[in-house]
């Protein structure tokens, strides 16, 4: 019986690396621009790689850079990233009506490796997603992200200094390339970045916060008030 279920979540895991292998190689170049810009930035070696193994989530960790060049303090960073990333909790609310009956331990190390892409495929499985599903789906995408993290660092220490310094702004070049595309697909989302942006640029140029609370109030408000611009519709 014990023989049964180790071969059922071997054959699970296989399946779900075999899933990931798209992920993976989707990562592969954000992963590489990620190191390169981290080089840039300024953050040793150790630093990118410990970022991508503990935060694993790609739009945060290029906020974080652009943050860490404006010299933002580190709690408005984490609060930043934390509304950045707060629809995990939506992706994993709703996955786990997916998933089968498991320990709330096991639930808790695969739900580390949720993203946008994972959930995406992990959602549309037409079987119930099991937990060696789940970790193998979750491993290669990690992996792909985190190692490729390394070797784009690495590739940025070998270009010239005064390519590196110009590399910075392929930082923001990524925030368009990230925003653009979901712009096209929601209204909604075009105004609430325009609105985020005119708020920033007012405290700003106000001196009304320091550069990193700006960001997080100028976000927080433009959200709250496009929410409620949307209630008053219905």
């Amino acid at each position: 019986m014990a023989e049964l279920a180790m071969n059922k979540t071997q054959s699970e895991f296989r399946k779900g690396f075999q899933s990931g292998v798209s992920i993976a190689i989707g990562y592969a170049p954000v992963a590489l621009t990620f190191g390169l810009l981290a080089k840039t930035t300024g953050l040793s070696f150790g630093e990118a790689v410990l970022m991508s193994l503990i935060v694993f989530a790609g739009a945060s960790q290029y906020i974080s850079l652009s943050l860490l060049t404006l010299g933002t303090g580190i709690f408005e960073i984490i609060l930043t990233t934390f509304i950045v990333n707060i629809r995990h909790f939506l992706m994993s609310a709703a996955l786990n009506e997916k998933c089968e009956e498991d320990q709330l331990v096991n639930k808790a190390i695969y739900s580390f490796g949720i993203t946008d892409e994972t959930f995406s495929v992990a959602a549309m499985r037409d079987d119930t997603v099991t937990t060696g599903y789940m970790l193998g789906l979750n491993l290669i995408s990690y992996l792909s992200w985190v190692i490729c993290s390394g070797i784009g660092f690495l590739l940025g220490a070998s270009l010239p200094q005064s390519l590196q310094q110009s590399m910075s702004i392929a930082l923001y070049a990524m925030f368009i390339g990230l925003l653009v595309p979901t712009m096209k697909k929601s209204v909604k989302v075009v105004f609430l970045a325009a609105l985020a942006a005119c708020f920033n640029t007012i405290f700003t140029l106000t001196n009304a916060f320091s550069t990193g609370w700006a960001i997080v109030i100028a976000t927080l408000l433009s959200a709250v008030m496009i929410e409620l611009m949307e209630r008053g519709k219905e």
